[in-house]
């Protein structure tokens, strides 16, 4: 493990005083009751502050909608998934046999915690501004890439301020069919506008609400809303 403990933190760029701290923060409750979950608490904690503090000091243009969805898509499991891979997290995590075998080293969920247990980790080892400095490091090229918060809007919500613009009616939403086994059903939703005349598309999703989602992003692209 010590050597597992240098290389990772040669990843880092953080070299840990307290290593146990680490090993902490990398080991999987399948694996001991003294694991990672009290720190994936205090990363969270702390990621948030840090990346919702970092978006105020850069982007003084944005009302306070914009920075939270921004942010949201900065600390979202997915893009925590991302960072543990581009760190090879999984190689360093303790797990029990269970785990293993199914491949949770490499399930989104365990690395994203994993992360954010990491952070925690450094957080308690070196104080806020190692950890702040380790997490603008991870985050330096999302930072400098900014999506436009217009396009992180949902597409249900980007439907809706796209016909009120216009005073035009809200769409409306039905359910075409629901297929398959109760624990495996498959939703096919139709979103309506009137725009002129009656406008229709489809979506489908393994959930109405994502259907709905669905539908609402092919009828944008259908109207070509930005």
């Amino acid at each position: 493990m010590n050597q597992q403990i240098t290389r990772l933190s040669q990843r880092l760029g953080y070299q840990f005083q307290q290593p146990e701290y680490l090993e902490e923060a990398l080991t999987h409750r399948s694996a001991a009751a003294c694991n990672n979950e009290r720190l994936e608490f205090l990363g969270d904690g702390v990621l948030n502050f840090i990346i919702g503090a970092e978006l105020f000091r850069r982007e003084s243009s944005l009302n306070e909608g914009q920075l939270s969805r921004l942010r949201a898509t900065l600390v979202r499991e997915e893009t925590l998934a991302e960072i543990g891979r581009s760190l090879e997290l999984g190689e360093y995590l303790t797990m029990g046999s269970g785990e293993l075998k199914t491949g949770g080293f490499q399930r989104s969920s365990i690395l994203a915690d994993a992360v954010e247990a990491v952070l925690g980790a450094t957080y308690l080892d070196g104080g806020f501004e190692a950890c702040r400095d380790l997490v603008l490091r991870l985050y330096q090229e999302r930072l400098e890439n900014l999506p436009d918060p217009q396009t992180l809007k949902d597409p249900k919500t980007r439907l809706q301020e796209y016909l009120q613009s216009r005073q035009l009616p809200l769409p409306g939403y039905d359910l075409v069919s629901s297929k398959g086994k109760a624990h495996d059903q498959t939703f096919t939703v139709e979103c309506r506008v009137q725009i002129d005349n009656v406008k229709k598309t489809v979506g489908q999703s393994k959930s109405r609400r994502k259907a709905e989602q669905a539908a609402a992003l092919a009828m944008i692209k259908s109207l070509g809303v930005k």
